[in-house]
């Protein structure tokens, strides 16, 4: 993906949507780039990484062709971000068992609080070229 980090999301889900579109505006560089876990691009990713069957209540992470998921993604994308953003990195002292519990929580209970769409986001044309457009 041209050296680019890449996020891969729920497409559908509200809370997914915002925390990727406050991304974007923390991404000064517009290093990352971004495609939903519910397109062909995702799954092409994916492939041959045992990871083929994700389930979309995890936060993908492709850096430099290693896969991040959850909380240790999330704290990894912070690198990319302007502002305080990247000290959050530090919490990855934190035992994995800890920060992906909080992670899962928020994750199973995130429609609920923040409701979901019926079909994924459409980019906006200023940022649409950040996001891989291959869509089942």
């Amino acid at each position: 993906m041209d050296d680019h980090p890449v996020i891969l999301f729920d497409g559908v889900c509200n809370f997914c949507n915002s925390t990727i579109n406050f991304v974007i505006k923390k991404d000064k560089k517009a290093v990352l780039r971004f495609a939903t876990l519910q397109s062909d691009i995702a799954d092409k990713l994916l492939a041959g990484n045992h990871t083929e069957k994700m389930d979309l209540s995890s936060f993908v992470f492709i850096e430099k062709d290693k896969i991040y998921t959850r909380s240790k993604a999330a704290l990894r994308v912070c690198r990319y971000m302007k502002g305080l953003w990247p000290l959050m990195y530090g919490f990855i002292i934190v035992p994995p068992f800890i920060r992906d519990g909080i992670y899962n929580w928020v994750a199973r209970n995130r429609y609920q609080w923040f409701g979901k769409k019926e079909v994924c986001m459409v980019p906006a044309p200023e940022i649409r070229s950040r996001f891989l457009n291959e869509t089942k």
